[in-house]
């Protein structure tokens, strides 16, 4: 009996349907690329981490489409988000700014992004060394 009540209560939060107003009011956060909050990045401001926050679900579900826009500032939420439009708002400005962020290019490390292979020597017939490993070649002369 009381599993029975339990599993009914967690299918009633589960499958409870998804409002404008329950999405407003529920913090977005992204843990993956903003384990310290957005506030705490230094890559948005003051205000546009509380856009973020505030707007943040309601704006993933709308371009996730797990929800309809029902006016006419979830059409230009949804058509900034798509690169439609400039971002006008506060909330579209920085949803944009966020979506450049998380999607960006990552720049590759000065020492490379793969592991060095093994070099291979090379002994020529007249007492020359050479190391070739990918494009470089180094010679080494014995006198």
């Amino acid at each position: 009996m009381i599993i029975n009540l339990v599993n009914l209560f967690f299918m009633g939060v589960v499958m409870a349907k998804l409002s404008r107003d329950s999405l407003v009011n529920r913090m977005f956060s992204d843990a993956k690329n903003y384990p310290y909050g957005f506030s705490r990045s230094g890559d948005f401001s003051i205000n546009e981490s509380k856009a973020l926050t505030q707007y943040g679900c309601l704006i993933a579900a709308l371009v996730d489409g797990q929800i309809q826009s029902q006016s006419s500032e979830d059409d230009g939420l949804l058509a900034a988000a798509f690169g439609n439009k400039e971002p006008e708002g506060l909330a579209e400005k920085a949803w944009v700014k966020y979506q450049k962020q998380i999607n960006r290019t990552r720049p590759g490390s000065v020492y490379g992004n793969h592991r060095p292979t093994i070099a291979e020597v090379v002994d020529d017939e007249d007492d020359t060394v050479t190391i070739e490993q990918d494009d470089i070649e180094v010679e080494i002369e014995d006198e």
